[in-house]
């Protein structure tokens, strides 16, 4: 497939995180663009965002639960 070449202007710190995570992931600038376009358009990035959402609300009680250990335990040391 032929690549289209795009221009667009960004924040200086948003083109640096943008080649950061790109070197991250091993990919060029480029091609992780256009990966977060794909995940975007097919649903991918939303998906994945709800079933975030879904675990933490399903598990809101342990995490609120080893947050609260974590405050005793604390509290228990300093005393």
């Amino acid at each position: 497939m032929a690549k289209t070449q795009l221009g667009a202007r960004v924040d200086g710190d948003v083109a640096e995180l943008a080649k950061k995570r790109a070197a991250d992931l091993g990919l060029s600038v480029g091609d992780y663009l256009a990966k977060l376009v794909q995940d975007d358009a097919s649903g991918l990035r939303a998906r994945a965002v709800d079933a975030a959402a879904r675990f933490l609300a399903d598990h809101q009680g342990v995490f609120d639960e080893a947050e609260q250990a974590q405050r005793t335990a604390r509290g228990a040391r300093a005393a």
